[in-house]
C-alpha cells in the first residue's frame, strides 16, 4: 500500500522559496486545476491513464497557502520496434504548462517543473521531449541547467481572423479541392463505430513506417471522440475512408493534432488537401483566431510534408524542441552535435 501511494505522488524539494513541486500519476490525487488548456487538463490526463501503453504524470507548483500556481502534463508512452532495445520507452511535453497570476516569473516556475520532472524519470524513459513552446528562447537557462540541448524545428500556423481560408490557400490547390468535392468526396465529423474503426485503421496504416510519429493504441481515439475540446474527422468517396484528422481547441486556437491520408490510392481525389483544408475551414467557421499545426515533419532542410502545409497559406515560424536522453554519454554526444 505505502508503495502504490509513493508511486502515486512524488515530491520535490524546489530551489525557489516559497514554493512546493508535486508529481502526480493517479487522477484522484490530482489537485483542482486550472482545465483552460486541453494539452495540460485533468481530462487528457485521465484519457491517457486510460490508454494501454501509455502513463501520465501532472506535475504541480504550489504555494506556502497551498494554492496552484502551475501544472504540466507529460505523457510517458512506450512502443515497440523491430530492432533492439525492442521497447522504447519516451516521455513528451507539448507546450510549457499553466500558470495562474503570482509573484513568480514564469520561467523560475517552469524550471521547478523541469526539474522535478527530469529527476523523477531520468531512469525511467529513454529520452524527455519538450515541444510545441509558445517562444523560441522560452526558459532556455532552465533547460541548460537540465542538461537538455535545443534542436532546432520549424512549426506553422495559419492565421483565420484577418483574412478567409480561401484568401490564403494556393489557387492550384483551391481548384483541386473544388474538383474533389464535385466528384463526390465528403469530409464528415466520426458520430458511428463504424467510422470511428476506419479512422483508427487508417492513422495506425499511414504512420507504421514512420520512426518519428507515435500513435497512440485504438482507446485513445476512442476517448477522443467523446471529449468536448476535441473533434475526430474522417474524408470519405462512396462511403470509404480516404482521410482522416484529429484536432483540439482551446482559447482562441485550434490544433491539428494527427492526420492521416490514401494519397497514393486516390491520388486524382487529393484526399490529403482536403482532409486539411477541411479541419481549416472548420475551424475558421467556429471563430478560432489561428490553426496551429503541431507536428510538420522532421527538422530537415527540405522536407515534403512541411511545403505541402506551407501551400495552405501558412507562416512558418522558427522553434526549438528541447530534448534529454537518460543515457549520460549519448546525451552529451548529441549537446555536442547540436550545440548552438
Amino acid at each position: 500500500m505505502k508503495r502504490r501511494l509513493a508511486a502515486a505522488f512524488f515530491s520535490y524539494i524546489c530551489s525557489v522559496k516559497g514554493i512546493q513541486t508535486h508529481i502526480y500519476s493517479r487522477a484522484e490525487k490530482l489537485p483542482p486545476l486550472d482545465e483552460s488548456n486541453f494539452f495540460h487538463s485533468r481530462q487528457l490526463f485521465s484519457i491517457c491513464s486510460a490508454t494501454p501503453r501509455m502513463k501520465p504524470y501532472m506535475t504541480v507548483c504550489t504555494d506556502e497557502d497551498g494554492r496552484v500556481l502551475c501544472h504540466l502534463l507529460a505523457m510517458i508512452r512506450y512502443r515497440t520496434s523491430f530492432l533492439p532495445p525492442f521497447m522504447l520507452i519516451q516521455c513528451r511535453v507539448l507546450g510549457e504548462g499553466v500558470y495562474a497570476d503570482s509573484p513568480y516569473r514564469k520561467d523560475e516556475l517552469f524550471g521547478e517543473m523541469v526539474t522535478a520532472l527530469t529527476q523523477k524519470l531520468n531512469k525511467k524513459v529513454l529520452y524527455i521531449e519538450f515541444s510545441n513552446l509558445s517562444q523560441k528562447m522560452f526558459a532556455y537557462k532552465q533547460f541548460r541547467q537540465n542538461n537538455y540541448f535545443p534542436v532546432h524545428w520549424m512549426s506553422i500556423h495559419n492565421s483565420l481572423h484577418s483574412r478567409t481560408p480561401e484568401e490564403r490557400v494556393t489557387d492550384k490547390m483551391l481548384h483541386h479541392i473544388e474538383s474533389a468535392y464535385a466528384h463526390g468526396v465528403t469530409c464528415e465529423t466520426v458520430d458511428s463505430a463504424a467510422d470511428l474503426k476506419a479512422f483508427n485503421k487508417l492513422l495506425h496504416q499511414h504512420h507504421w513506417l514512420k520512426p518519428k510519429r507515435y500513435i497512440p493504441d485504438n482507446q485513445f481515439f476512442n476517448l477522443l471522440k467523446d471529449c468536448d475540446q476535441c473533434q475526430l474527422f474522417v474524408t470519405k468517396f462512396r462511403n470509404r475512408v480516404i482521410g482522416c484528422s484529429a484536432c483540439a481547441y482551446h482559447g482562441t486556437d485550434a490544433y491539428l493534432w494527427y492526420s492521416a491520408f490514401r494519397r497514393k490510392s486516390y491520388l486524382m481525389l487529393h484526399p490529403d488537401e482536403v482532409t486539411i483544408w477541411h479541419a481549416i475551414k472548420y475551424a475558421h467557421q467556429q471563430g478560432y483566431d489561428h490553426i496551429n499545426f503541431m507536428d510538420v515533419g522532421l527538422p530537415f532542410r527540405k522536407n515534403s510534408f512541411r511545403e505541402f502545409i506551407l501551400r495552405f497559406g501558412g507562416k512558418p515560424v522558427s522553434t526549438n524542441r528541447w530534448f534529454r536522453c537518460s543515457i549520460r554519454w549519448i546525451n552529451n554526444v548529441l549537446k555536442w552535435v547540436y550545440r548552438d
